[in-house]
């Protein structure tokens, strides 16, 4: 007498599981999976980043042009600044009382 395979029963097993599971799932109508562009507004594309501009994949908008200006603007930072900003900063492990 031949056992059978416990690689078959484990496959029946898996497929009669399946099957009773699909059968308990509600069916979905093909709007709610795939709504029509009418009923919802089509998201806008990413936003360039400075790095896209760059390598000359996007144009800068006017908004980044004016971001930069102002930080070419902007008066340096003192050396205590500097120190400051660094010691409140906690680095990789973001505790401050280790400062990077």
């Amino acid at each position: 007498m031949t056992q059978p395979s416990t690689d078959n029963a484990l496959t029946r097993l898996v497929d009669e599981q399946l099957d009773l599971a699909a059968s308990k799932l509600p069916a979905l109508e093909p709007s709610v999976l795939h709504p029509s562009p009418v009923d919802h507004e089509e998201s806008r594309a990413a936003h360039a980043t400075l790095e896209d501009v760059l390598l000359g994949h996007a144009q800068a908008t006017p908004e980044m042009l004016q971001e930069l200006a102002a930080l070419e603007s902007a008066p340096p930072l003192s050396d205590e600044e500097l120190a400051r900003q660094a010691l409140a900063h906690g680095g990789a492990d973001n505790d401050p009382s280790t400062p990077e």
